[in-house]
């Protein structure tokens, strides 16, 4: 599952996961993924800076629910500065923006 407010690097990832042969769904809402309670994904590839919404605080929250909390987590942000802080939210992986397609399937690969 592919979370970030920029529908343009969720289009373009999208297609390129799909091309890679995964199932992905997307949403450009962070909220949206608090909101699951069934069919979880089995990673989530979450913006750290979305509207209305921190993604440090929803990898927080899955991290702390029993149901999710075993979600792989790579966190991306154009900001290379705030790294560390996706990590204390309990990321599994961090990925900054702009980033090359290669980085992100060796991570997603690893953590799948």
């Amino acid at each position: 599952m592919i979370a970030d407010d920029d529908p343009g690097i969720v289009d373009a990832v999208e297609i390129i996961l799909d091309f890679e042969g995964y199932e992905v769904s997307s949403t450009v809402n962070g909220a949206t993924v608090l909101d699951m309670t069934s069919e979880f994904p089995d990673l989530l590839l979450l913006d750290i800076w979305m509207s209305g919404s921190d993604g440090r605080d929803i990898c927080r929250e899955l991290k702390h629910r029993a149901d999710t909390k075993d979600i792989p987590i790579i966190m991306i942000s154009a900001s290379r500065d705030i790294e560390l802080s996706a990590f204390e939210a309990g990321a599994d992986d961090f990925l900054a923006k702009p980033f090359e397609i290669d980085d992100l399937l060796g991570k997603i690969k690893k953590l799948l």
